[in-house]
């Protein structure tokens, strides 16, 4: 018994030891929302924008392209399930992310919830995999965008050279469509919040009645025989269909980020975000079985999957319609996820991780521009050297990273701060948290075998930023 007693005592006082450790100290939420009160960003979002923020990050390269690619690799016409399963797994995650949006209404999303309970080094490796996963994301919206823009050209007899569509990985020299829309809705970005938010409501608007107009063109031609081999390769094919294109839904994650940019965020950031979840959930899987419907999944492996099964059935026009619908919807996705990337180089620069010009915010414009501009610099570059194929697996990475860490973080303050005071309460926290976090990473696994070489040199280039650079910068950092 004394062993036992002087064993606990020893982990206590080793526990209290590691706590004190700059890398370990947390932040109150009471500082972050003092602080960021000293360098803020205007409040000028309502509940109408973040559900068309949220529509508009959601609905891009996951319906327009990756349904096709995924269902011809992964899932065949189960495509549809695997799109229910991350979204089951995404509203467990959402209802946590939701919880510390209306308890911390500043800018940095999961970063900025794991620096409350985790503490800094937790903090700057969800930063560090949020980064990828924005501008991986960014990066991936940009290369479909390429491919319908490409596929409109050819279907009226312009043809671009080969070398100029495609990253060198893929046999070109570079994507140039895909860095060229990149540049465009970055410099939007840096332009201003409003104007930005103005541009989004129209091209949200644009995006979903080129959904609709699909699905009401498509369904008088969807053939029950496509639906034959409904789960051709398996159930982990749909699993890893799944973890595929769970950025799909990362909507809510991004705009998680605009929280500081947001009017009465305890209540608008609740609305925003499982209202565009629940709308974006029921459209995937819409659209999804309707695409294998019309076509044989085995053909879908394009970067213009719905132009195309519509060019299939006959509809010409109906294919134009879609494409051209398609590269609006996917510039609006772009503009919400470089906006989320650029707000979180913004929060970092303010907390001390990153040089200090991160986060200044001129009188005009009243963005965070040069955040802006890096970003911009770095969607473009890999937009256009890198394939679709690879960045699309490396976003879902950093988002199921992210969305495991909250889901864990909510538990823990839940414990350690039970009477804090919470606008939005995750039902069931002790179910609901667990359940995100145990799937999350279940999913986490299944892609870390495809891409996990690549997501461990991601991890170590961002540990040692940290601890010969950034760790040094930090407010909490002790000599």
């Amino acid at each position: 018994m004394p062993t036992i007693q002087k064993l606990l005592t020893s982990g206590k006082s080793l526990g209290k030891a590691i706590s004190k450790t700059s890398i370990f100290k947390t932040k109150s939420i009471e500082n972050i929302i003092e602080g960021a009160k000293k360098n803020s960003l205007e409040r000028s979002l309502g509940a109408f924008d973040l559900l068309l923020l949220g529509i508009g990050c959601t609905i891009g390269t996951g319906i327009f392209v990756l349904t096709g690619i995924n269902a011809a690799k992964y899932a065949g016409p189960a495509i549809a399930i695997s799109y229910f399963l991350a979204v089951i797994i995404c509203i467990f995650a959402a209802l946590a992310y939701t919880e510390f949006a209306a308890m911390v209404p500043v800018a940095g999303s999961a970063y900025t919830y794991s620096y409350v309970v985790m503490g800094e080094l937790v903090a700057w490796m969800v930063a560090w995999c949020l980064i990828l996963e924005y501008t991986v994301c960014a990066s991936t919206i940009a290369s479909g965008w390429s491919g319908y823009f490409v596929g409109i050209l050819n279907a009226g007899g312009i043809h671009i050279p080969d070398y100029l569509t495609k990253a060198p990985a893929a046999g070109g020299a570079i994507n140039l469509p895909a860095t060229f829309i990149s540049l465009c809705v970055g410099l939007s970005l840096t332009w201003g919040t409003k104007e930005s938010i103005l541009v989004n409501r129209i091209l949200v608007g644009v995006k979903l009645c080129t959904v609709f107009a699909f699905i009401l063109i498509a369904v008088p031609h969807v053939k029950i025989i496509n639906y034959a081999e409904f789960i051709p390769f398996g159930w982990n094919g749909v699993v890893l269909g799944a973890a595929t294109i769970f950025f799909a839904y990362i909507g809510f994650d991004s705009f998680a980020a605009a929280a500081e940019e947001t009017k009465n965020p305890k209540r608008n950031l609740p609305i925003g975000i499982i209202g565009s979840l629940l709308i974006c959930a029921l459209l995937y899987v819409v659209v999804s079985l309707v695409l294998t419907g019309i076509t044989n999944y085995s053909e879908l492996n394009n970067p213009e999957p719905m132009a195309y099964a519509l060019r299939q059935n006959g509809s010409r026009i109906g294919s134009a319609l879609v494409g051209t619908g398609a590269l609006v919807g996917m510039t609006s996705a772009m503009l919400v996820m470089m906006y989320g990337q650029s707000r979180l180089f913004f929060v970092l620069s303010r907390d001390g991780l990153i040089p200090a010009i991160f986060s200044k915010i001129p009188k005009k414009p009243e963005t965070p521009y040069v955040s802006c501009l890096l970003v911009t610099l770095a969607v473009s570059s890999v937009s256009g050297l890198v394939p679709i194929g690879t960045i699309s697996r490396l976003t879902s990475l950093g988002t199921l990273v992210a969305f495991t860490v909250v889901a864990l973080s909510v538990i823990i303050l839940r414990i350690q701060k039970p009477h804090l005071r919470r606008p939005f309460k995750c039902p069931a926290v002790f179910v609901t948290a667990p359940i995100a976090a145990i799937s999350c990473s279940y999913l986490l696994y299944t892609l870390f075998l495809e891409v996990g070489e690549i997501f461990l040199i991601w991890i170590a280039l961002g540990l040692a930023i940290y601890f010969f650079h950034s760790r040094k910068r930090s407010p909490l950092y002790v000599k």
